[in-house]
């Protein structure tokens, strides 16, 4: 049996922004990932490590100074080399579903978010007939916690926390393939973290609109508990790059990660040992030539100076080797 193509792959994609001053901001470098049709692949890393970044630039929404190499392909069409006129009118909502970071800059600020609700359920669900419409507004909106009584006021009037969710709503209406989640548990507490992750799982796993084995779902979070929860693979991301790709049951539970950074992290939780990873991340514009981590590493030998070799799915010199396999 042919092995199904994957609805979203990823090839050295690189960002770089060019400052007014000449210095050049390695904002992503060299990400190769693959998410498949029922898979969830969450993206993980402290703030600031270039996750968003990845994000824009899949969705053709990166600023002027920014150049991008590389390619990510969506079935046939490659994101990156595609002009904003195919990505606004083919790709954003309808191939690719977004749940927006910054959820009130994407809100139409003069309109209410019924009215948002039903345009889009209209546009992307082809839903037909005011009755009809109104009635699967309402339904996404339930679908995302939204509170029904809330669907009259305009995006100015609710807090981070309901912006985040008429955002999630928004994003459920139609059947992209692709669900493209940056932080989408921001600004909600834990039950309606747990709530709302629940929510993308299941429509990751339901049928999409042919019947077939379902969407996929790229989830960037710093909520490692979400990511835990929703997750079937993790790729972590450290200064631009992934540093490691792995099983999301193994990751989280036994033998654990490989990368010493992603297992500091893991340390970080207060449910684990409750210990930060000592130090700060390097600037994107001055990153060393070597492992960007080292500094921060406490297996950092001469050889991190330069950069390390990808072995498996984990980029180190000294990756944590299982007990049940070391020889």
């Amino acid at each position: 049996m042919t092995e199904q193509r994957p609805v979203l792959s990823v090839r050295g994609l690189s960002v770089r922004f060019l400052m007014p001053d000449g210095r050049r901001i390695a904002a992503v470098t060299d990400a190769h990932f693959d998410v498949a049709a029922g898979e969830c692949l969450a993206l993980i890393g402290e703030s600031g490590c270039g996750k968003s970044v990845l994000a824009s630039a899949l969705l053709g929404l990166l600023p002027a100074n920014a150049q991008t190499a590389g390619h990510a392909h969506l079935g046939d069409l490659d994101l990156l080399s595609a002009d904003e006129r195919t990505l606004a009118r083919t790709v954003r909502g309808r191939r690719i579903g977004l749940i927006p970071q910054s959820p009130a800059a994407h809100l139409t600020p003069v309109r209410t978010i019924r009215s948002q609700l039903e345009e889009t359920v209209a546009q992307l669900a082809g839903v037909r007939g005011r009755a009809a419409v109104r009635a699967a507004a309402q339904a996404a909106a339930e679908r995302a916690a939204f509170p029904v009584d809330h669907l009259d006021r305009h995006p100015h009037q609710l807090s981070g926390g309901l912006a985040q969710r008429a955002a999630t709503a928004l994003a459920l209406v139609g059947d992209a393939p692709l669900l493209l989640a940056d932080e989408p548990t921001t600004g909600l507490d834990r039950d309606l973290v747990d709530r709302t992750v629940d929510e993308l799982r299941r429509h990751v796993d339901g049928p999409d609109a042919d019947g077939g084995t379902g969407r996929a779902l790229l989830v960037i979070t710093h909520d490692l508990a979400a990511a835990e929860r929703i997750a079937d693979r993790v790729a972590v991301m450290y200064a631009g790059r992934i540093v490691e790709l792995a099983e999301a049951t193994p990751f989280f539970g036994a033998p654990g990660p490989r990368h010493p950074y992603s297992r500091g992290l893991l340390r970080a939780l207060p449910e684990r040992a409750f210990a930060p990873i000592p130090g700060m991340p390097p600037e994107l514009g001055d990153l060393p030539d070597g492992c960007a981590f080292a500094a921060r590493c406490d297996l950092a030998t001469h050889a991190c100076a330069a950069l390390p070799p990808v072995t498996g799915t984990v980029a180190c010199h000294h990756p944590h080797v299982p007990e049940d396999i070391r020889v």
